[in-house]
């Protein structure tokens, strides 16, 4: 798993929430549900957002737009039309006047809005949350983000529409697979084609970098040594640690720390395992020295982590602790 095949086991489709919006002329909608991640593709009409801030953007159709949370923002065709609703924290839809209006505005199943015929039509598709891994990509993410249909592998908008114009057995199913992939092919294009990407972001375009990078996400338990990644990738120390890097701000060894911490703090935060076994897992030998590199990269206990993770303070009494 690299970094970002990490992001789709962190905001997973799973837990997306997708919608397809249908509205007349002179719309306005205020969002600010704190969520993580935010796709928004436009099918007729086109749309645009601000952000308090005053930073805006504006999609046509065949082009998907990605927000970082989670910061609020206006979405509208008209940036002086009344406001129609507000999508909060709770995940409430509610009227200028407080009154919650999500089933009055409801057009059918995983659709919602004034006008099913109206000037505007896009998919909405909202995740909640990252895990500890998919977080360093999310945070590298520009806050906006427009990419054009063309830069996509796979023509994943348009079946994305189609599937939620209808409704068919194993719907949800397919939904939520479609999301993973226009998830994954935005960031892949802005990976490959955006000059403020991190180069770890893409494997990297240094050949050296882009192997060792695969092997240590690909198999995080097994005791890298800078000297067994450069054998690895058929160079020499030196040269490793020089083009590792230039190509990903950090040297090898402290990339697979924070690799492994994160991976750790998902396992802690899933609460199925002791932390013997997430350190084994995650390339530790015991849960003491797991306990110890967690504690320098969070600040905190893994034992305390987990609690702070959990709403239902089940971390607080596991016996996997640390």
């Amino acid at each position: 798993m690299d970094s970002t095949g990490a992001l789709l086991t962190g905001p997973r489709a799973q837990r997306a929430f997708a919608l397809r919006v249908c509205l007349s002329a002179g719309w306005r909608l205020r969002i600010d549900d704190g969520s993580a991640l935010c796709l928004l593709v436009p099918v007729r009409g086109a749309l645009e957002v601000r952000f308090d801030d005053g930073q805006t953007a504006r999609a046509e159709p065949g082009e998907v737009l990605l927000l970082r949370g989670p910061d609020p923002y206006h979405a509208y065709d008209d940036a002086a039309a009344p406001l129609l609703a507000e999508i909060r924290a709770d995940g409430g839809c509610y009227a200028p006047d407080g009154t919650l209006v999500r089933d009055l505005l409801a057009l059918g199943v995983r659709t919602w809005g004034t006008d099913a015929d109206g000037s505007t039509e896009f998919v909405t598709a909202t995740y909640a949350r990252s895990n500890e891994v998919g977080a360093r990509l999310v945070e590298a993410l520009p806050r906006c983000l427009l990419v054009a249909g063309h830069e996509f592998d796979w023509p994943i908008p348009e079946l994305l529409h189609r599937e939620l114009a209808t409704t068919s057995a194993g719907q949800d199913v397919v939904v939520d697979r479609l999301l993973d992939l226009l998830l994954l092919g935005a960031v892949r294009a802005w990976s490959r084609g955006f000059p403020d990407a991190p180069a770890w972001a893409g494997a990297a375009d240094d050949p050296v970098a882009r192997g060792a990078l695969a092997a240590l996400h690909h198999n995080p338990a097994y005791p890298w040594t800078v000297e067994s990644l450069a054998r690895h990738v058929g160079v020499s120390r030196a040269v490793l640690a020089r083009r590792f890097t230039d190509a990903v701000g950090e040297p090898p060894m402290g990339y697979l720390t924070g690799w492994r911490i994160g991976l750790a703090a998902d396992l802690l935060i899933e609460g199925e395992h002791t932390l013997e076994r997430i350190a084994h897992e995650v390339g530790y030998a015991s849960a003491f020295a797991l306990s110890a590199a967690f504690k320098r990269v969070k600040g905190m206990s893994p034992r305390q982590f987990r609690a702070l993770s959990d709403p239902r303070g089940r971390g607080a009494t596991s016996a996997a602790g640390g």
